[in-house]
């Protein structure tokens, strides 16, 4: 809900300069944990092998001059150096914003002082309990070390976020830990649902990792797929560094990134998880420059994938839902080349997720031209929404989709920036940020701040993410909705879209008549659901209440024929709904009478003013009044237009055949 000029575009559409760097400052450790692929004791001779605080300096002020604005620390245990505060202090001085991974076991109050500075401070949690917690560890009062850690952080008002490492020894304490973490800090995540092995390939350490891999399904019960984000990140990606259109397997994937990594002895790479020697830059013996420009775009075809590759991960019917990379091949056979098992069992458990899940989860429905994708954390049946949206529903997405996405809890809005605030009447109020709209379901009560629904934009509508109180799951859950998004009105939403797409709502009934496009306008009790009533059997009824016309997209349509009908599910009296349309042959405003006749109208004031009492306005902003009255312009120039006074008899369909 926050976006920035880097936020907005994709990052391989940047220049190709380095705008984040992680860099490991040891991989010693006071644990020795069983799961860890990377950790050497804290006496191991590579000791002096690392960076010197003068080094990394020099490293930092590099990328920095080339762009780097974001860091990210880690180890090993980062704190162990004692050099730490002075590496921390330069390097934050140094960027934007930083990351930290620590096990939280060194922190002191002179180092909680100093992560009070803003940025993301992950703390590992092992176990609920110092029995597991040192077990995983193995090392005797790494809980309690942990625990002072975390008070340390609290007492020095430095925010923090739990990072629970799942793993075979510790998951019985799941839920205990994430109890724990919640009692400790607003903020847990659920680290690597999965291990990778050794960086060192010693086979006792990957024993012990192996041992210490949860099954394919717990992995799966941890990390879900979220079929909506893995779409669109292969319609803009493809699928990732291993994409079998390529030659090389690391190419695409290094012309997507803007980000490095150094570990503690000087070696930089475009990926942490790339230990081959062969694959990694020496800055003592060269400059951070040349590293970036010349030696990782090099590894673009330094690997070619051999016949064991596209036998295996270059023609799996699974790639699509595998984590796997070349990378992870390595790690666990020593060679790029090779497939993981591991990794093939999880990817099969989550396509059968996903399929599962976009049949339980995911709707498609259609009106002007448009479709609808509707998303749910709930699953969804077919008495979910109101039977009036099975004359819209679709099979599938088509080219112009929005897509509506609801979960089902209020995220934490404390201390956001929400941006600039637009509107407010109970019950929105509305924030603009950026290109993206936000808005507050807000009570009628003054002085009552709670909240019952927080709607995100994007700029133009098209994407909507729906949070909802958990109060409303037992509605959606009854089912029975009359609106997707669960507004009021999906007006609010649809008014918007429709005003880029050269149309509108008109308050109107619309009928097909001989295979033309007939509206009737009007406000309530002007008869829109009179003549629909008057009308059926005769004509098709596509709503009698709220219709829509959109433009074909011509400057200059021909008279009845620029401009389609189309049906929607907002009806009023009369049910009869469809998702036809059909091209506008004239507009009628109804005025009751004692007789019946059409009287056509000429004057474009009088017809201007007539539509805007029936036009459908959204909260409306200068763009939406723009664009939506240069429709009704060009609809009042070439649309025929009439008054059309009518009584009860019936006699007015006769009259509208002559028309």
């Amino acid at each position: 809900m926050t976006e920035g000029y880097l936020q907005s575009r994709k990052v391989s559409d940047l220049p190709r300069i380095p705008l984040e760097g992680h860099i490991d400052l040891t991989y010693r450790c006071q644990n020795n944990c069983r799961h860890c692929w990377l950790r050497i004791s804290p006496d191991a001779g590579e000791k002096a092998q690392e960076l010197t605080f003068e080094e990394i300096k020099q490293v930092v002020h590099e990328a920095r001059s080339m762009g780097c604005r974001q860091w990210a620390m880690s180890g090993g245990e980062p704190m162990l150096r004692t050099d730490f505060a002075d590496i921390f202090e330069y390097l934050t001085c140094n960027a934007n914003t930083y990351t930290i991974n620590t096990n939280g076991g060194l922190i002191t109050p002179k180092i909680a002082e100093l992560l009070k500075k803003k940025g993301a401070k992950m703390v590992a949690l092992y176990g609920a309990t110092a029995e597991v917690h040192d077990h995983v560890t193995r090392t005797p009062g790494s809980f309690e070390a942990v625990m002072r850690g975390f008070r340390y952080l609290k007492e020095a008002g430095a925010g923090f976020i739990v990072q629970i490492v799942p793993m075979r020894d510790n998951y019985h304490q799941l839920q205990q830990m994430e109890v724990l973490a919640l009692s400790l800090s607003k903020h847990y995540r659920i680290g690597a649902a999965w291990l990778y092995l050794s960086a060192s390939r010693d086979v006792q350490i990957n024993k012990e990792i192996i041992r210490q891999r949860l099954t394919p399904q717990e992995v799966l019960a941890l990390d879900k797929p979220d079929p909506s984000y893995r779409e669109d990140r292969e319609k803009e990606t493809g699928h990732g560094c291993c994409d079998q259109g390529r030659d090389h397997l690391f190419s695409s994937c290094i012309a997507s990134r803007r980000d490095f990594h150094i570990d503690p002895y000087g070696g930089m790479t475009f990926c942490s998880f790339v230990k081959d020697p062969q694959m990694r830059y020496d800055l003592r013996k060269g400059s951070f420059r040349e590293g970036w420009e010349q030696f990782i775009p090099s590894l673009s075809s330094r690997i070619k994938p051999t016949k064991e590759f596209r036998e295996n991960c270059g023609s799996c019917e699974w790639r699509k839902d595998c984590r796997v990379c070349p990378v992870y091949g390595y790690l666990e056979h020593g060679s790029f080349q090779s497939k993981v098992d591991y990794l093939c069992d999880i990817a099969r458990e989550r396509r059968t997720y996903k399929e599962t899940w976009v049949r339980e989860h995911r709707r498609f429905y259609q009106i002007a031209g448009i479709t609808i994708r509707v998303e749910s954390d709930l699953p969804m049946s077919d008495k979910t929404f109101h039977e009036k949206f099975k004359h819209f529903e679709i099979n599938g997405p088509q080219a112009d989709m929005v897509r509506i996405t609801h979960h089902f809890a209020l995220p934490d809005l404390d201390g956001k920036d929400l941006g600039r605030e637009v509107y407010r009447k109970a019950p929105w109020a509305i924030y603009r940020k950026g290109n993206a709209w936000i808005y507050l379901g807000i009570a009628p009560i003054d002085g009552d701040k709670s909240l019952h629904r927080v709607v995100s934009f994007n700029h133009d509508h098209t994407q909507v993410t729906i949070y909802n109180d958990s109060t409303r799951e037992n509605g959606f859950l009854k089912g029975g909705l009359t609106s997707l998004t669960m507004f009021p009105t999906d007006q609010i939403l649809l008014a918007r879209v429709l005003a880029d797409r050269n149309a509108f709502y008109l308050h109107s009934c619309g009928v097909r008549l001989n295979g033309k496009g007939l509206l009737f306008a009007g406000h309530s009790e002007a008869g829109k659901s009179t003549m629909a009533m008057m009308l059926k059997g005769k004509a098709d009824i596509l709503c009698d209440d709220r219709m829509i016309i959109r433009g074909t997209g011509a400057d200059q349509p021909v008279p009845g024929q620029g401009f389609q009908i189309h049906g929607t599910w907002s009806h009023g009296d009369v049910p009869d709904v469809s998702a036809g349309s059909a091209p506008l042959k004239a507009i009628m405003f109804l005025e009751k009478s004692s007789d019946n006749q059409l009287i056509r109208l000429h004057d474009k004031r009088e017809i201007t003013r007539r539509m805007l009492e029936c036009l459908i306005k959204p909260f409306v902003t200068v763009d939406w009044w723009d664009k939506t009255l240069s429709v009704l312009d060009r609809v009042v120039a070439n649309v025929p237009c009439y008054v059309l006074k009518f009584d009860k008899s019936g006699k007015v369909v006769d009259v509208l055949q002559g028309l």
